[in-house]
């Protein structure tokens, strides 16, 4: 009884495959069909921002910068697509991650297509640099965004190794090598040495901001707010930071809008995820949480995140 019961669940299984492959194999040939018109591509940016590395190390990360910017790329390469909207939904994350994925939407723009910008629940840090590489920025009234701002986090487990009788032995080439141990308390060398980097990584951010808004905020206002606070949508029109309020749809108005699109125009989602790409996704994610680690450093990637 129990072998037949296991060869009936198999059977299930094996036919529901079956069915989601066909099934994705249709959705593909429909989306196939959209690449003849005029078409305004969509590229979803969900959750926490971050590249390969972080991407491996972390089922935290759930925006993969590699991702992006292939989808951004494949939007810049087809003819069909007239207008770019990213729907972003973020909190932020890694700063190099969202760098990579302004640096191409500086490209396609560069290249002469158009970048407007969705903002969900969440458009922050990160997500706001990434925001900034747009022609057009459309929020929710109750949108959260701004957090302009860097953060590097460590953490000192010196006093709880002690506590347990673990003790670290470090061989090190040169003074600086072991900056960020958290097996030790970090010097006032080594913490001036960090917060060049990440004053540094801020000046960055603030000229993102300012190439992006130009002409949006003031000098004196941004830097009056870039404190890593964070907006409201409606704030953050009235600041400049964003310039006009409204849902999804509003925004793919406004995309229609900007590049002369009529209404019939077609709607693709150009970074939307199959059956088999999620399962395979979801399956490497949880065997890599139990066996990957960051360095023994000791200290975080920079981070623009809220």
């Amino acid at each position: 009884m129990h072998k037949k019961l296991v060869v009936v669940l198999l059977a299930i299984f094996l036919v529901t495959m079956a069915g989601l492959s066909v099934w994705q194999v249709m959705q593909d040939g429909v989306q196939a069909n959209h690449t003849n018109g005029e078409t305004i591509g969509v590229i979803e940016i969900n959750g926490v921002i971050g590249g390969e590395l972080a991407s491996g190390l972390t089922t935290a990360i759930n925006a993969d910068s590699g991702d992006i910017m292939e989808a951004i790329r494949t939007a810049d390469e087809r003819e069909d697509i007239k207008v770019l909207l990213l729907r972003i939904n973020s909190p932020g994350g890694t700063s190099v991650a969202s760098q990579e994925i302004g640096i191409e939407l500086d490209k396609i723009r560069t290249n002469g297509k158009k970048v407007v910008v969705s903002m969900g629940e969440v458009c922050a840090s990160g997500g706001y640099w990434i925001a900034c590489s747009s022609d057009h920025i459309v929020a929710n009234g109750g949108t959260l965004t701004g957090s302009i701002g860097v953060i590097m986090e460590m953490t000192n487990l010196e006093d709880l190794y002690e506590k347990v009788g673990l003790r670290q032995e470090v061989i090190k080439s040169a003074e600086h090598k072991d900056i960020g141990s958290s097996y030790r308390d970090m010097t006032d060398n080594e913490r001036k040495i960090l917060q060049e980097i990440v004053d540094d990584s801020y000046e960055q951010f603030l000229d993102q901001v300012r190439r992006g808004r130009r002409g949006k905020i003031e000098e004196d206002r941004l830097l009056e707010i870039a404190d890593g606070r964070v907006f409201s949508g409606r704030m953050a029109l009235e600041m400049g930071l964003v310039d006009s309020l409204g849902n999804y749809y509003d925004a793919i108005d406004m995309a229609r809008q900007t590049v002369g699109l009529d209404e019939n125009s077609s709607v693709e989602i150009l970074n939307g995820q199959g059956y088999w790409d999620l399962f395979f996704k979801q399956l490497g994610s949880t065997s890599l949480q139990f066996n990957a680690g960051w360095p023994d450093t000791g200290y975080s990637v920079l981070e623009y995140i809220y």
